[in-house]
């Protein structure tokens, strides 16, 4: 199994402005690289603070230049955002420019918010994203595409800018829709899930779930890649674990208002207000890979042996998390909380 970095770019104060975070998303995304981490994940979303990426492929294309090794991936592309021509193009160049670098990570999206302003129907989402899979499908591995679908029709059309060999890069599908979970156990995608800010007892629950799917498309469940996406910090003080707490907390907030289209906005920033029964901040943090190397080591194996994951895409920073406390995070994970992590379950090439 591997680490990932999930890159949200999450804005909590109007003062942190899109070029300086850029400019720290790609030191973090270099320090990820050193530290051995296998993925950097840069997310899509549109509109509104909760992420300025509203192009992960354009941070595909960005950091490509600035690393040489981790994989640049795709967290998410909503396929329903997209044109099908367009996107076999920029799928192409983007995994030309990472020098075959490119993970594919796809979804439907969730926010209404977003889904309005592009005059989009969120009901159609799913079945708009297996049709879009399907020319990707055969776009990305065939010279001419062509599609006649209930919501999407494509020309026969020559695509000339292709991926790295003329092979589909990985494909990873995230959200729990059952028709794309079936469909990714059919094709042996690898299912991404987010623990939200539960413990490892809901990704088990989660994974429990994906399973019933492998079974359904005739594969083992054994065979099923399951991945999960969650949060990590290193601390020395129970103030700074809470700080970040409180920053997910943030951020879990605003994900809720826009799914379900109770967003409020002033001067362009989201208002975030509290939830009913939602979780205190002590308890976000024993949920999460939070506190000093050891106990975020000692987390992880928890995940790890409960939990089998082929991979872990971690947040280090979130809202006025400082970019200087990521950068910590991500150097010390790789310098202490993996070998302390290797220590106790061997060699994590070896998992899975």
């Amino acid at each position: 199994m591997d680490f990932g970095l999930f890159c949200l770019m999450n804005q909590r104060s109007s003062t942190q402005t899109v070029i300086d975070m850029l400019s720290q998303t790609s030191e973090q995304v270099q320090a990820a690289e050193m530290a051995g981490f296998k993925t950097a994940w840069f997310a899509e979303h549109h509109f509104s603070n909760y992420s300025l990426t509203p192009s992960p492929l354009m941070m595909v294309a960005h950091m490509a230049a600035q690393t040489t090794k981790i994989q640049l991936a795709t967290g998410v592309l909503v396929l329903p955002l997209y044109h099908p021509a367009r996107l076999l193009g920029e799928i192409g160049m983007a995994d030309q420019m990472a020098q075959g670098r490119l993970v594919l990570g796809i979804g439907s999206g969730y926010q209404p918010f977003e889904f309005d302003r592009f005059g989009l129907n969120l009901e159609e989402a799913k079945d708009r994203t297996l049709e879009m899979l399907e020319i990707l499908e055969a776009g990305l591995t065939e010279t001419e595409v062509s599609f006649d679908g209930q919501y999407i029709s494509q020309a026969n059309t020559q695509i000339n800018v292709r991926p790295v060999e003329n092979r589909m890069p990985e494909v990873w599908v995230a959200g729990g829709h059952p028709d794309l979970l079936l469909k990714a156990a059919r094709k042996n995608y690898t299912p991404i899930i987010t623990g939200r800010l539960f413990g490892p007892e809901f990704l088990v629950a989660q994974k429990e779930y994906c399973s019933q799917f492998w079974t359904q498309s005739g594969h083992s469940p054994t065979k099923m890649n399951f991945s999960t996406l969650g949060a990590a910090h290193i601390c020395e003080t129970k103030a700074e674990a809470r700080d970040f707490a409180e920053n997910l907390r943030f951020q879990a907030r605003l994900a809720f208002q826009l799914r379900h289209r109770t967003e409020v906005l002033e001067n362009g920033m989201l208002v975030e207000s509290p939830l009913e029964n939602e979780l205190s901040l002590d308890e976000i943090v024993d949920n999460l890979i939070v506190g000093d190397a050891e106990t975020c080591a000692e987390k992880c194996v928890e995940v790890i042996k409960k939990v089998t994951p082929k991979h872990m895409a971690l947040y280090f920073t979130i809202g006025s998390v400082t970019h200087d406390r990521a950068m910590h995070s991500i150097e010390t994970f790789g310098s202490e909380v993996i070998p302390a992590i290797e220590k106790e379950v061997g060699p994590l090439a070896l998992l899975n």
